[in-house]
């Protein structure tokens, strides 16, 4: 009786070959069909989702997963017990993931993992640098290195300790990428501005669900979830911060390689710039910032609405342009991503002690015309700051008297006007030397650039309007302050201690600044931009020397008790800020043992 229930080959499917049946069914020795992506047992249990299949090309998914959970638990072991655990070791693991993801069939090199470039980095680190931190820059800028390599050894060449999530907008052998890329996303879009990216949000999610090939770059994506992971610290997601910034370096190589993803290089480039800078790094930050400027040029950002005149001067060489943007958004987004490059340029360089990498004079190559910046949501209604080509910084500074214009008064504008007015206090005051005595002009640049301040501040909302604000707009005004009030101090610190004027205006704008402080609420920390770090510092250093002046002229503890006061206001601000930023919080240690006598 047993036989006749035998099937046949006429009454059944034939047998499947020994280990091809689903893990599901395996485990509760069931008869597997074999069917993909789920079997005929699993779909009538309704587990279709869990139907995984062995079929010895890599590990499944609740291989990697078990493994992923056993790693992170004995994590949390040698962090409750660091005394009796010996420290983890990475070993090497064969089917650990690509630095950037390479699962398209489309031609283009995007997918392509014959070239392979590495991170100059390892982990972020705080301020100041040490020697342990010196790396050999590269010879020009974005001159990534990409060796070939044989892609049969492609996998050889990654390490576990970036198989823990898989590439984003990919799969890694059968495995779906877990949801990280739009929940990063989420977490990054309030805090855009903070890393000076002016983008449309809309289109930005829009464009996680397109073509590969119409998708933002993932340079720029990447960068996106790097910023995600670093602003989450000490959160569980900072854990993926290297993985980011090692796809986002390694996927600049790649976006070089197409004029369509010029903008989203140059945006990855600037979010880079402010990554390592806000971390400390300072040199890494500096390249990165000066490869964003020599893109830009090159890219033409620069001269955004002059291109009818360009194209009536003959070229003899071969030029590199851009396409036209599609629409108005689209071009609004180019003009936000110069004056990004703009106001990373122009405030950076005056931290780091450099010229400014950007150029703008009279000559028709270097003079800077795009129209001042205005909201995303204005390209989008078609209200549009048409211009003719003339110059918009230097206008700016040779304007007299109010504008007639409503053009340039955006908060993004002024944005940018305060850091040209911090980048060339910064120089004017930088270039005097004892001979600029005998000559007249000095002076006179320098009260005309003084009088150039104020007016600039006296265009500002006032100080108890900004707390009304739109969250927005009131972290950009709480900088754009700051950032003038900074100016002062830049134009008139080379002088302060020898002359009484410059002293007390030094210290009147020092107090300015510690009243913008004021409006900073707890919640605010968390989005403003780390540049007010420098203007902050500026003020600090102001009240330092006066305290050393009244100390060593009466020193009266109730002669230096307003000063200590002011210090120990700035101190609390960078001391907050500082938890976020590694390079504010170097500051405010500075500020610290000022305050203790050291």
């Amino acid at each position: 009786m047993a036989e006749e229930r035998k099937p046949t080959s006429s009454t059944g499917p034939a047998p499947l070959q020994r280990g091809k049946a689903c893990l599901r069914c395996r485990k509760r020795k069931m008869r597997c069909d074999g069917m993909k992506p789920a079997c005929a047992q699993c779909v009538r249990a309704k587990k279709a989702d869990a139907c995984e299949y062995d079929d010895g090309k890599g590990k499944t998914r609740t291989q990697i997963m078990r493994e992923h959970i056993a790693r992170l638990e004995m994590r949390v072991r040698e962090l409750e017990n660091p005394e009796q655990s010996a420290p983890s070791m990475t070993l090497f693991d064969p089917h650990a993931l690509s630095p950037y993801y390479s699962e398209s069939s489309s031609s283009s090199s995007y997918d392509s993992p014959g070239k392979l470039s590495y991170s100059a980095s390892a982990s972020p680190t705080p301020f100041p640098l040490g020697e342990q931190d010196a790396r050999n820059m590269l010879s020009s800028p974005l001159g990534i290195s990409t060796p070939e390599v044989d892609p049969a050894a492609w996998e050889s060449l990654n390490f576990s300790d970036l198989s823990t999530v898989p590439p984003v907008g990919g799969s890694f052998n059968g495995m779906e990428a877990p949801p990280l890329d739009h929940i990063l996303l989420e977490i990054f879009i309030p805090h855009r501005h903070q890393c000076g990216l002016d983008i449309h949000v809309g289109r930005l999610r829009d464009s996680l669900s397109l073509p590969p090939s119409e998708q933002r770059h993932p340079v720029l994506m990447n960068a996106i979830y790097l910023w995600a992971c670093y602003l989450s610290r000490p959160g569980s997601l900072s854990q993926y911060e290297q993985l980011y910034l090692s796809r986002t370096t390694a996927a600049l190589g790649d976006a070089m390689q197409y004029t369509s993803k010029a903008v989203d290089l140059i945006q990855a480039c600037c979010m880079l710039s402010v990554y390592y800078l806000s971390n400390g790094r300072l040199l890494e930050g500096s390249y990165y910032s000066a490869a964003a400027s020599t893109l830009a040029i090159q890219c033409r950002l620069h001269q955004i609405g002059s291109e009818a005149q360009s194209m009536s001067v003959d070229t003899w060489d071969a030029s590199f342009e851009l396409s036209p943007p599609k629409d108005n958004v689209e071009r609004g987004e180019r003009i936000a991503t110069f004056w990004q490059v703009y106001n990373l340029d122009r405030c950076w360089s005056v931290v780091l002690r450099r010229p400014a990498t950007l150029p703008d004079s009279d000559h028709p190559l270097a003079s800077i015309t795009t129209p001042w910046p205005q909201r995303i949501e204005d390209y989008e209604n078609e209200d549009l700051d048409i211009r003719s080509g003339s110059p918009t910084i230097r206008g700016f500074f040779v304007q007299q008297g109010p504008s007639s214009s409503l053009n340039g008064f955006s908060t993004s504008a002024l944005r940018v006007k305060a850091s040209a007015l911090y980048e060339s206090a910064h120089r004017l005051s930088s270039s005097w030397s004892p001979r600029s005595l005998a000559s007249s002009s000095f002076s006179e640049n320098f009260a005309a650039f003084e009088h150039r301040i104020i007016r600039f501040t006296t265009t500002l909302l006032p100080l108890h309007q900004v707390g009304g604000a739109i969250p927005e707009d009131k972290y950009a005004l709480i900088v754009i302050h700051s950032l003038a009030h900074a100016s002062m101090i830049r134009l008139h610190a080379p002088f302060m201690r020898d002359d009484g004027v410059s002293r007390e205006k030094s210290l009147r704008a020092a107090r300015a600044l510690i009243h913008v402080t004021k409006l900073v609420t707890d919640a605010d920390f968390e989005f403003l931009d780390p540049v007010i770090g420098s203007c902050w510092a500026s003020a600090a250093k102001v009240l330092e020397n006066e305290l050393t002046r009244l100390q060593s002229s009466w020193p009266d503890p109730l002669n230096t008790m307003e000063v200590r006061s002011d210090l120990e206001a700035l101190l609390y601000v960078m001391t907050k800020l500082g938890a976020k930023f590694p390079l504010i919080a170097y500051h405010s240690a500075k500020v610290q043992r000022c305050l203790d006598g050291e």
